[in-house]
């Protein structure tokens, strides 16, 4: 085994904790209190409780298991990561049901996330797609899990965060593609009312849409921005040669405290805006400019500074989506907070995670420089989705109180049952689950 330095998420709010990489699961989760994949959840699901600080790291643990090129049938360990799978299967007509907006994940933390993507209104989150998993739960025991056997424990596993026992290899199908490129097109919303109808009647026509706002505007352009929407192009629109390797630029150093400020954003975020220009945009794109833009700067977590930096993500229920959406927006100019990052995106049903994220409604993730004011107003946002009726992403929090997750959460207390039936005591935690769910610190 190989030690690593101290860990944070990837919001760069570090923890107590070192990982160590571990290519055998099975023989490594008998003491692990946590599996750990790259490290991409922003808050401190993937970091250890301050009692037990070591992590096994499951990137050696990658090895394909079979894959059927009739149905799509594909089992790995739970260490693969989606990169690879794109390397492999995209030029050969094969994509993932589900990806994220970072291809830098592993199986095992794209199911333990229950992680969605652009198109959560047609095919909802990637646990739908998932047809087995192994674990070891906490007593040590093998366990081969599905709908068909052990459906608690496997609904429980989907969006669970790892705390029901170490996921060690997953079974979904690849989807058939015709051409590995994106058909995409872009438009100007000069508005938030404007904007959430436009992102709804496209989620009718297109099977990818998302939506980037510009969180500083005010008055009548409250809520403006830029609409993407695209589908995988056809053998007649897309280009005859396969998407050629991009290549990346790097973030060399932390960024001093202060250079990403509001009047920064606003500049960034005015200049964005206009460069759209006030025609629809249309043409073919390169799938990982369209999947995973900001996988083309390495490192981009450093420009948050120091302090770092949390994403708040909530989904407000529908009906009511556009008041709530237009409210939730005014909070935060009322708050004069400046995410540097705000996306939208339209959610379709439940999936069959037991507290998994999404519902059917509008889903807004804000990047949050950290800052002493940070927890208000997460407090603030919090006590608004409580009173909507809506929810958080575990995956990116950082900062929510464990009553105001109860409070959001109807389906907890029948989460926690399974999961106290599989890992009684609590073997299996994090600093989240410690921080949310009481558990050992």
């Amino acid at each position: 085994m190989s030690e690593a330095p101290l860990l944070s998420g990837w919001g760069r709010i570090f923890g107590v904790g070192r990982s160590v990489s571990a290519p055998d699961l099975e023989k490594a989760s008998g003491e692990a209190v946590l599996f750990r994949g790259l490290g991409r959840s922003y808050g401190d699901s993937a970091l250890p409780p301050p009692s037990e600080p070591v992590v096994v790291s499951t990137v050696l643990a990658d090895r394909i298991r079979f894959f059927d090129r009739v149905t799509g049938l594909f089992r790995a360990e739970a260490g693969l990561a989606l990169c690879e799978i794109n390397r492999l299967f995209l030029r050969e007509g094969w994509f993932v049901p589900v990806t994220p907006g970072t291809q830098f994940v592993t199986l095992g933390g794209m199911v333990a996330a229950d992680v969605h993507g652009k198109n959560h209104h047609v095919d909802g989150c990637f646990g739908d797609h998932v047809e087995s998993l192994k674990l070891c739960v906490a007593d040590g025991r093998i366990v081969e899990c599905s709908m068909e056997n052990e459906p608690e424990l496997f609904c429980a596993t989907i969006g669970g965060m790892g705390l029901t026992g170490h996921i060690l290899e997953v079974t979904f199908r690849l989807g058939r593609i015709p051409t590995p490129w994106i058909w995409q097109e872009t438009r100007r919303i000069d508005g938030i009312e404007d904007f959430v109808g436009a992102l709804t009647s496209a989620a009718s026509e297109w099977p990818f849409t998302v939506g980037w706002i510009d969180c500083l505007a005010r008055g009548r352009a409250l809520g403006r921005g830029i609409l993407t929407c695209g589908r995988w192009a056809s053998a007649n629109e897309a280009p005859s040669h396969p998407p050629p390797l991009l290549r990346s630029v790097g973030v060399p150093f932390v960024f001093p405290h202060g250079v990403l400020n509001r009047w920064v954003v606003r500049g960034f975020n005015a200049a964005y805006y206009r460069f759209q220009g006030s025609r629809p945009r249309r043409g073919i794109v390169h799938p990982e400019k369209f999947f995973y833009p900001l996988d083309s700067v390495r490192e981009w977590n450093r420009i948050y500074g120091p302090r770092g930096f949390t994403q708040y993500q909530c989904v407000l229920p529908k009906p009511g989506d556009l008041a709530h959406t237009r409210e939730f927006f005014g909070l935060l100019t009322r708050f004069r907070a400046a995410p540097f990052l705000c996306v939208l995106k339209d959610c379709g049903p439940e999936g069959r995670g037991m507290i998994s994220f999404p519902m059917p409604g509008i889903s807004i993730a804000l990047d949050i420089p950290v800052r002493p004011e940070t927890r208000a107003l997460v407090d603030t946002l919090n006590e608004f989705v409580i009173a909507a009726g809506g929810r958080i992403y575990l995956c990116k929090d950082s900062f929510t109180r464990p009553e105001h997750f109860r409070a959001m959460e109807p389906r907890l207390e029948s989460w926690l049952a399974v999961r106290r039936k599989w890992n009684p005591e609590g073997r299996i935690r994090s600093a989240q689950s410690v921080r949310l769910f009481g558990d050992k610190p």
